[in-house]
């Protein structure tokens, strides 16, 4: 799955610190992230050569310096430290509050000219997300997600929503805080579950209505307040297809930063009958799959995929 990224490590403990020259900056603009190529890294380099694999590459603090000298220590000094994978440390600028300065996007943007206008054969492009379901190396498809992460929480979080004031960075923890009615948010995290319906040797897969995504899917849906994981189960289940549920297992959970989600993958069973009840609204398709039928498309980033295979392989 897109966090499985052995033998690199992530650590997600916040550390109140300023960026080296080597730190590594990432820029979005909306549901885009700034990637630069023809630079590839040494891990990208080692991965095997598979075809519709985009390569990923990050600009450090060293090049942006170079490219906007006269920027450079206002991004630097501007920076919020994200995450650290092994020993190599990840930063988001940010805009300001209080100063009319460029913004984190246009910032990006001044990057990606500088860089295509600096380098015959170089080119910085503002991709969409989706380019990380596939991206190598994988820890930084996965730091360019779960930074997009932390870029929408900041982003939504620049005044108190009690009183309205600007909330400020703690040096403690991350969060954010007010001066003025002693507020705090703390980046937010919506458990959702995947589940996987079974009837003896059939499995229910459905498809999206209105989506980008076409493929087949498993039920999903998020916990509403005052319901446990479980319950969540059957009334997602009852919800989108009318069917009741038993025998709930859980099989493992996946952070899904491309939703701000906490994962929480279940198999059950159908109990009683089988005749499916459609939510149009949330679903244009759900079936009953044999194991045979099920299409195994070689997509290994999604807790849904996993699953699916781990189906049709076995019985969980």
């Amino acid at each position: 799955m897109i966090q499985d990224i052995a033998p690199h490590v992530f650590h997600n403990e916040y550390t109140k610190k300023k960026p080296s020259e080597d730190s590594l900056f990432l820029f979005f603009n909306g549901q885009k992230i700034l990637i630069k190529t023809p630079e590839v890294s040494e891990d990208a380099q080692n991965q095997p050569e598979e075809p519709g694999n985009p390569e990923i590459a990050y600009f450090t603090l060293s090049q942006i310096r170079s490219l906007l000298p006269s920027a450079a220590e206002y991004i630097e000094c501007n920076s919020v430290f994200l995450f650290t994978i092994d020993t190599q440390d990840f930063f988001l600028f940010m805009q300001p509050q209080e100063r009319q300065m460029p913004s984190h996007e246009e910032i990006a943007g001044f990057i990606m000219d500088k860089y295509s206008q600096s380098f015959d054969n170089g080119l910085a492009t503002l991709h969409p997300l989706s380019v990380l379901r596939t991206g190598v190396p994988r820890h930084l498809a996965f730091a360019g997600i779960t930074g997009h992460q932390l870029y929408l929480w900041y982003q939504s979080r620049r005044f108190c929503g009690k009183c309205g004031r600007p909330l400020r960075h703690s040096d403690k923890e991350r969060m954010m805080y007010c001066e003025h009615c002693h507020h705090m948010e703390y980046p937010v995290l919506c458990p959702a579950v995947i589940v996987a319906v079974t009837h003896g040797d059939k499995l229910l897969l459905t498809k999206y209505e209105g989506r980008d995504y076409k493929r087949y899917a498993l039920i999903a849906g998020f916990a509403e307040i005052g319901e446990s994981i479980e319950e969540t189960v059957r009334r997602e289940v009852m919800e989108e297809v009318g069917l009741r549920v038993k025998n709930i297992r859980y099989y493992k959970s996946q952070p899904w930063s491309f939703s701000g989600t906490l994962l929480f993958g279940f198999f059950c069973d159908l109990d009683g009958d089988d005749t499916i009840t459609l939510d149009t609204e949330e679903l244009s398709v759900a079936d009953w799959f044999t194991r045979d039928e099920i299409m195994d498309d070689g997509e290994n980033v999604s807790l849904t995929r996993e699953m699916m295979r781990v189906f049709k392989t076995s019985r969980p």
